[in-house]
């Protein structure tokens, strides 16, 4: 168990590293190119471990439909407003606005799954929404300026919660890999037009070190933490599980002192707790204990 933990956090701490990644990367890299690039290797990678498990299969046709909105929105949306928000938009707050990405996603269940909204995914939302204005508003409350980056880190959040939602309805009917193949193969055929035609100029770095650093640590976000975290999340409880990847926004403000010298304030970590506890008040399932059985509402 105690193992297990420990992958698990270590994936938390590449998640939450990826925000100062991005950051680092998006200074060398155009943001449509830096899409198009990761996305080409998480594309090879998943194209190898498929032939190494021998996993490839077809896809019916009804799910073709649900696969191409998952590759557009899921994959290539999320990817190019997440890197493209990250030119101007502060990594701390990024963090925290991605991390009620659960809360939205539970009211999307509500609109489109017919899953229950309840009063206390209501309060915990209030109570991110409040923590989000700290940390935007800096602790100030008069004025507030949301800048261009932040906007598209919102929409980047809508996507994630997006994803989510289109990724339980397709579980049903296919498997993780099959599903994550071809949603990514359909986000980066979407991402080379926009690569060429959007960025002005094409920032494509020289430096080798600038090309292993993107590879590196695509394969380490979006390859080895997703296999180690797939791995090991079934020997954990799925709700304390989820608790863990409430530390995301932690590790991006250690991170980012780390690499970026980005110096933490009291405002953010008050934000951040604030935050935090909205999302843990509005996803909490509370345990009830029946005779023979276990069950979670």
């Amino acid at each position: 168990m105690l193992k297990a933990y420990s992958w698990l956090t270590f994936c938390i701490v590449m998640w939450g590293s990826n925000f100062i990644f991005g950051k680092i990367l998006v200074q060398d890299f155009s943001p449509n190119m830096l899409t198009m690039l990761r996305l080409v290797v998480v594309v090879l990678l998943l194209v190898g471990i498929s032939f190494y498990r021998k996993g490839f299969k077809r896809v019916d046709r009804d799910s073709w439909f649900p696969l191409l909105c998952l590759g557009v929105v899921g994959v290539f949306i999320n990817q190019w407003s997440f890197f493209y928000g990250l030119q101007t938009a502060d990594t701390t707050i990024s963090a925290l606005i991605l991390a009620i990405a659960p809360i939205l996603t539970g009211f999307l269940a509500g609109v489109f799954l017919k899953e229950s909204i309840t009063l206390r995914m209501i309060m915990g939302s209030i109570v991110a929404i409040i923590g989000i204005y700290i940390v935007v508003t800096k602790g100030r409350f008069t004025s507030i300026y949301v800048n261009e980056g932040l906007l598209w880190i919102v929409l980047t959040m809508i996507s994630f919660a997006v994803m989510i939602i289109i990724t339980r309805v397709l579980s049903r009917r296919i498997d993780p890999l099959t599903m994550a193949l071809y949603s990514y193969i359909i986000g980066l055929a979407v991402s080379i037009p926009f690569a060429f035609t959007l960025d002005n100029p094409i920032r494509i770095s020289a430096d080798s070190g600038d090309w292993v650093f993107l590879i590196g640590t695509t394969i380490a976000v979006h390859g080895i933490a997703t296999l180690i975290w797939n791995e090991n999340i079934r020997y954990v409880d799925a709700s304390k599980a989820s608790m863990l990847s409430n530390l995301e926004p932690f590790v991006a403000m250690i991170v980012g002192v780390v690499l970026l010298f980005k110096p933490i304030t009291f405002v953010e970590i008050i934000g951040s707790l604030v935050i935090v506890s909205g999302v843990i008040l509005s996803t909490y399932q509370r345990r009830k204990y029946y005779i023979g059985t276990v069950s979670n509402k």
